[in-house]
């Protein structure tokens, strides 16, 4: 058994490597897209790849993420999916979006899961209802 240290411990240890894992994927991804002119991994899984630009809360920096978006239209971005691979904890860029009402998911979920199977998985794997959210982009 885990004594109460232990465990909180282990947990962020567990939260470290997941965030690493994640800037690392989000890095190599730019990389290959970057030296290939875009032309490698422009998809992943079928789902266009694109690329989110936040402006950090607190420091006021440009920030970037690149994103699977397995639902679209010409003019946004249905469903992008603040997944996680299934964490805990909602990614970084997520408290710059929109969620979609209860409403608006109900109709999303069923498509986004049958884009990607997978992210069924993910929500299966954390207690937290993984947001559908809709990008705009600002005029």
């Amino acid at each position: 058994m885990f004594h109460k240290s232990t465990k909180g411990t282990s947990m962020a240890l567990q939260e470290k490597v997941m965030d690493l894992s994640v800037k690392g994927m989000n890095l190599g991804h730019r990389f290959i897209r970057g030296i290939t002119g875009g032309r490698v991994l422009s998809s992943v899984s079928g789902m266009p790849v694109v690329e989110l630009r936040t402006i950090g809360r607190k420091s006021g920096q440009q920030r970037s993420c690149l994103l699977t978006a397995p639902i679209h239209d010409e003019n946004r971005v249905l469903g992008a999916i603040a997944s996680k691979g299934g964490d805990d904890r909602h990614p970084d860029w997520y408290r710059r979006a929109r969620t979609a009402s209860a409403a608006e998911k109900k109709e999303l979920w069923p498509q986004v899961v049958a884009a990607y199977k997978s992210y069924a998985s993910y929500q299966r794997r954390t207690d937290r209802d993984i947001p559908v959210v809709i990008l705009e982009p600002r005029s």
